[in-house]
C-alpha cells in the first residue's frame, strides 16, 4: 500500500510539474514560429511563437518557449517574421446578403448611370421573359456625370424600362436603403400616380407626381413584397440550397480576408434554424453572433427558446435583436434634428416608430437579449439612447447589458459622452466614412458634418467602446479597407476627412478584435491571443501598427486560422 501511494504521488507531481511549465514532450497540433505577433492581450502584448491544441490557444511567448510543444505530429509554420494579428471580427454586416451580393450584378463599380443600364441590358439577353434582374451597389452621388435628367439627383427609370421591356429589375442602393425599379416591376407591384407614400418611406415622383422608379426606406415594401412572392415559388428544396449557397460564399469571402467572426445584423428565425443544422453538422466556417430580425409577434412567442451562446463549439451566438430607427445618409433617409443642408424641408426617415422600439426594447431586457439598433442620424442617434436610458432606469437589476447603437454615423456634440455613461457600445464602420465623405458635407452642412459625423476619436476619448464593421455587402468586407479608413480617414484620391478623428493604430485593431468580441460578451474566449481562448488568428504581408499609410492598402491575407485549422492560405 505504502508503495503505491508513493508512485501515485510521484505520478501526480510529474502532471503537476508539466502543467506549470515543466519539460513538456510535444503535445500541439499546430504551432506557429517566428512571427510579429500583436497579441491584443495587455498581460503579454507581444510574442514570436503560438502552440494550439484542440481548437485553442495552449501557449503564446517566445520560441524557445514554445518549441517544447512539437512533436512529429505536429504541423509547424515558420512565418518568416510575418504579421499576426487575432482573427478579424466584423461587429456588423448582413451575412447571406453577403453571399447574395457575390451572385446578383454588382453595380459598385459603375461609374455612372449609363454605365448601370448598360450591364442591365448586357443581363438581360440572358433573361427568360418574367424572371428578375437583381443587382446591388449604385449610388447617385458617386455617379461621374450626374444622371440628367434627375430628381434630387436621382436617375429616372426610362432609360432602363427601354432595354428591360419583359423583365423585372430590382436594382439596391449601396446604403441598401433605396432602389430603383424599371416600369415592368412597377406595373406588378400597382404603383402608380395615385400611389400614396408608406410611413417611414417616400416613393420619389417628378414634377408631376408620376413615380421615377426609386422608393426610399419602407417604401421599398412595394417592390420586394412583389419580388418576395416570385422568389416564395422555389420549392423547399432550391430555397434551401440558395441559402446554403449565399452561407458558403459569405463564408469563402470573410476567410479570404482574414475574418473569423461575423455579427450579422438581422436574420430570420427561418435562418437561423438553417444556421444552427449547419452548426449541428460542423459545417460552419466562421463564428456567427445573429441579431434577430423578425417580426415582434414571432419574436414574443419564440425569443427565449432561442437563446444560444457559442453553440455548435463557438461557431453560433443568438443572444441581440436588430431594429432600425431611420435610414441612410446618402439616400436623405438618416434622421436629423435638423433639415438636409441640400434639401431644406426634409429631416429624414423615422422608418420605426418609438413606441415599437420601446416594446421591443422591453421584450428583449425581459429575456436577456441586447438590443442593437441602426441609428444613421442625430436624431435617431438621440432617440435610441433615450429608450435605452429609459429601459436601463426602469430595470436596475440588469447589470452589464452592452446593448449597441449600430452605426452611430453622426451625433450631435451632447448625446457623445451619453454611450460611455450608459454603457452603449458604438458600432461603427470606418469604412462608411471615407466612403461616404463626397456627400457629407452636402446633406449636413461643414459645421455638422465636423462636429458630430463619423466621430469615434470623440467617443474613445470620452471612454466609449468603439467596434468596428463593414456592413457588407454595402462595403467590401475586407478589414484592411475598413483599417485604412480608420486610421486615415482618406478617400481613394487621398482628401481626408476631418482628420483630428482618426484612430490610433492600436485603437483600430482592437476595434476589430477584442471590441468586437466585447460587444458580444465573447471578450474571454477570444478577441486576443491568449492562453485558453479559441485559435483564430490571422497572418498578415506587414505590420499593421507599424508600416506607412499607404502600405497599408497594400497588406493582404496570407493565413486566416479558425479553431486551430487553416481554412485559407494565400497562393
Amino acid at each position: 500500500m505504502k508503495n503505491f501511494m508513493m508512485v501515485t504521488l510521484f505520478i501526480i507531481v510529474l502532471i503537476i510539474i508539466q502543467n506549470c511549465g515543466g519539460e513538456v514532450n510535444g503535445n500541439a497540433d499546430l504551432v506557429l514560429l517566428n512571427g510579429n505577433i500583436a497579441t491584443i492581450d495587455e498581460n503579454n502584448p507581444n510574442a514570436e511563437a503560438i502552440a494550439v491544441k484542440d481548437g485553442k490557444i495552449l501557449a503564446v511567448g517566445f520560441e524557445d518557449e514554445i518549441e517544447k510543444y512539437i512533436s512529429d505530429s505536429t504541423e509547424v509554420i515558420d512565418l518568416n517574421g510575418k504579421f499576426v494579428t487575432p482573427g478579424f471580427i466584423d461587429s456588423h454586416a448582413h451575412f447571406l446578403g453577403l453571399g447574395r451580393s457575390l451572385i446578383n450584378l454588382d453595380l459598385q463599380k459603375a461609374k455612372n448611370w449609363n454605365e448601370v443600364v448598360s450591364i442591365i441590358a448586357k443581363d438581360a439577353k440572358n433573361r427568360k421573359p418574367g424572371e428578375w434582374i437583381v443587382g446591388r451597389g449604385w449610388h447617385q452621388e458617386k455617379f461621374d456625370p450626374a444622371p440628367e435628367p434627375n430628381v434630387n439627383g436621382y436617375p429616372l427609370h426610362d432609360e432602363l424600362s427601354k432595354v428591360t421591356p419583359n423583365n423585372p429589375v430590382l436594382l439596391s442602393h449601396a446604403s441598401g436603403h433605396a432602389i430603383l425599379a424599371n416600369a415592368k416591376a412597377m406595373r406588378l407591384a400597382g404603383v402608380n400616380k395615385n400611389t400614396p407614400d408608406p410611413k417611414g418611406g417616400t416613393i420619389v415622383r417628378n414634377e408631376k407626381g408620376i413615380p421615377i422608379g426609386v422608393f426610399e426606406e419602407n417604401a421599398e415594401k412595394f417592390i420586394t413584397k412583389i419580388y418576395d412572392e416570385y422568389l416564395a415559388k422555389r420549392t423547399q428544396e432550391q430555397i434551401r440550397a440558395d441559402y446554403v449557397k449565399e452561407i458558403q460564399l459569405a463564408s469563402d469571402e470573410c476567410l479570404k480576408k482574414g475574418v473569423t467572426s461575423f455579427h450579422d445584423a438581422g436574420e430570420t428565425f427561418e435562418i437561423i434554424d438553417l444556421l444552427k443544422q449547419l452548426a449541428d453538422s460542423n459545417k460552419l466556417s466562421i463564428r456567427l453572433n445573429v441579431m434577430i430580425g423578425d417580426t415582434f409577434e414571432k419574436m414574443k412567442s419564440k425569443l427565449a427558446s432561442y437563446r444560444m451562446l457559442g453553440y455548435g463549439n463557438g461557431f453560433l451566438t443568438v443572444r441581440s435583436i436588430k431594429q432600425y430607427i431611420d435610414g441612410a445618409l446618402g439616400s436623405r433617409g438618416a434622421w436629423l434634428l435638423e433639415p438636409y443642408s441640400d434639401l431644406k424641408d426634409h429631416l429624414g426617415s423615422n422608418v420605426t416608430t418609438i413606441e415599437e422600439l420601446k416594446k421591443i426594447s422591453e421584450l428583449a431586457i425581459a429575456n436577456n437579449f441586447q438590443m442593437r439598433i441602426h441609428a444613421i442620424g442625430d436624431r435617431g442617434n438621440r432617440e435610441v439612447l433615450n429608450i435605452y436610458e429609459d429601459i436601463f432606469k426602469r430595470n436596475p437589476d440588469k447589470k452589464d447589458l452592452r446593448w449597441c447603437i449600430e452605426h452611430a454615423q453622426h451625433l450631435a456634440a451632447e448625446d457623445i459622452p451619453r454611450f460611455a455613461k450608459l454603457g452603449v457600445v458604438a458600432a461603427m464602420q470606418a469604412v462608411h466614412c471615407t466612403s461616404d465623405m463626397s456627400f457629407v458635407d452636402e446633406r449636413l452642412g461643414n459645421k455638422r458634418a465636423e462636429e458630430g459625423a463619423y466621430v469615434w476619436k470623440k467617443l474613445i476619448d470620452s471612454g466609449a467602446i468603439v467596434c468596428n464593421g463593414t456592413d457588407a455587402p454595402v462595403e467590401d468586407v475586407d478589414p484592411i479597407k475598413c483599417f485604412y479608413s480608420a486610421v486615415t480617414r482618406k478617400d481613394a484620391d487621398g482628401k481626408v476627412f476631418y482628420s483630428d478623428q482618426k484612430m490610433s493604430r492600436m485603437d483600430a485593431l482592437k476595434s476589430y478584435t477584442i471590441h468586437g468580441a466585447y460587444a458580444s460578451f465573447e471578450e474571454n474566449i477570444k478577441g486576443s491571443i491568449a492562453t485558453g481562448k479559441f485559435a483564430d488568428i490571422v497572418v498578415l504581408s506587414n505590420d499593421l501598427l507599424n508600416c506607412t499609410d499607404d502600405e497599408i492598402r497594400k497588406v493582404i491575407v496570407l493565413y486566416t486560422i479558425v479553431g486551430g485549422k487553416i481554412k485559407y492560405k494565400a497562393n
